[in-house]
């Protein structure tokens, strides 16, 4: 131990010049390392204790930023244990066997400046609470969550980034009420739940909306009145039929990249003017007529000015009951096309 001592010391005497921190701190951290841990002199901030077969969390050193405890059989957020960890910014509990009975109340309370929770494959119920203020990206995937308590997110206003796919959600439990506080939020992965019902409440600053794999069957018209940023939608693997579709649902102004595969449509929806990327493989469409999805009129066409053009520039159908070759009515709409797949 005292060989490795010496021989660490030294590699870290030659990194720590690059590195943000004292000397000092840095040996002290590393001399803080848990036995059943990793700790490179390279990263003095990070902790490296996945894959070992743990059980619980060994006590984490004051100066740990970046904590990695995926791949164990721990079942208790130790509040004990993380009481020096401070600091941390980064927390991957990934598949692990934490329940919300077993997240101590302080555990998650003394994270004062944590960024990124990973908490996926594990056996929670429900968003685990109280969750830090700073927080930017939670990501909850493959749990067994089928309750968002109202008012877990209130004063979570910097979280970007939150991914529940892989639940047990349904549409009562995706409300404004249970959403509320999410101010900040960009992305929102629902995906793989048992929603019926588009979600209501959704921030108006989402940008991404992931709904992929429910048994969604139609879009309320007005439903994205209330979000003007959604830029990448994605409702794969759903019921939607061509009725469940308003006119001019996806006439949205930010709209990028739209995808609706795997679902029971019969013709092609409208399509916006700035979408680039529209995914409808494996549908029931017969043909497509590039006159009637165009979005810009005749006399558009003619007058040639590329800001007006539609900006469609990825288009798969295949899967559906289309034989090639593309109409060119098709192509002449669609300028930019550079790919369709038929």
């Amino acid at each position: 131990m005292e060989v490795f001592l010496v021989f660490s010391t030294l590699l870290l005497a030659s990194f720590v010049s690059c590195q943000d921190i004292p000397y000092e701190v840095s040996l002290a951290q590393l001399q803080a390392c848990p036995k059943e841990c990793r700790c490179p002199p390279s990263f003095p901030h990070a902790v490296y204790c996945d894959h070992r077969g743990l059980k619980r969390i060994p006590v984490i050193p004051p100066n740990t930023w970046y904590l990695y405890l995926q791949n164990n059989l721990i079942d208790v957020l130790s509040e004990e244990a993380l009481r020096n960890a401070t600091q941390l910014r980064w927390l991957n509990l990934n598949r692990n066997k934490i329940t919300n009975e077993g997240v101590e109340e302080g555990a998650l309370r003394a994270m004062s400046g944590l960024l990124h929770l990973y908490m996926e494959d594990n056996l929670l119920t429900t968003v685990p609470a109280p969750l830090p203020a700073t927080l930017e990206q939670l990501r909850l995937s493959r749990n067994r969550i089928s309750k968002i308590p109202p008012g877990v997110f209130l004063g979570k206003e910097h979280l970007a980034l939150l991914d529940l796919q892989g639940n047990k959600l349904e549409d009562d439990a995706v409300t404004e009420q249970s959403l509320k506080g999410l101010s900040g939020l960009v992305q929102l992965n629902l995906a793989k739940n048992n929603l019926k019902s588009m979600p209501t409440g959704l921030p108006a600053t989402t940008t991404q909306l992931f709904l992929d794999n429910n048994a969604i069957e139609k879009i309320p018209p007005e439903y994205f009145k209330g979000l003007p940023k959604v830029a990448f939608l994605r409702l794969n693997y759903n019921k939607l039929e061509n009725s469940g579709l308003p006119k001019n649902i996806f006439n949205l102004s930010n709209i990028l990249d739209l995808q609706l595969s795997h679902n029971q449509l019969t013709q092609v929806p409208e399509v916006p003017r700035n979408l680039e990327h529209l995914h409808l493989d494996h549908n029931r469409i017969k043909s497509i007529n590039g006159t009637d999805v165009c979005p810009v009129s005749a006399s558009e066409l003619e007058d040639y000015f590329e800001e007006k053009m539609p900006r469609l520039r990825y288009l798969r159908l295949d899967g559906n009951e289309i034989k090639p070759p593309i109409p060119r009515d098709l192509m002449v709409c669609f300028r930019l096309l550079r790919a369709v797949v038929i």
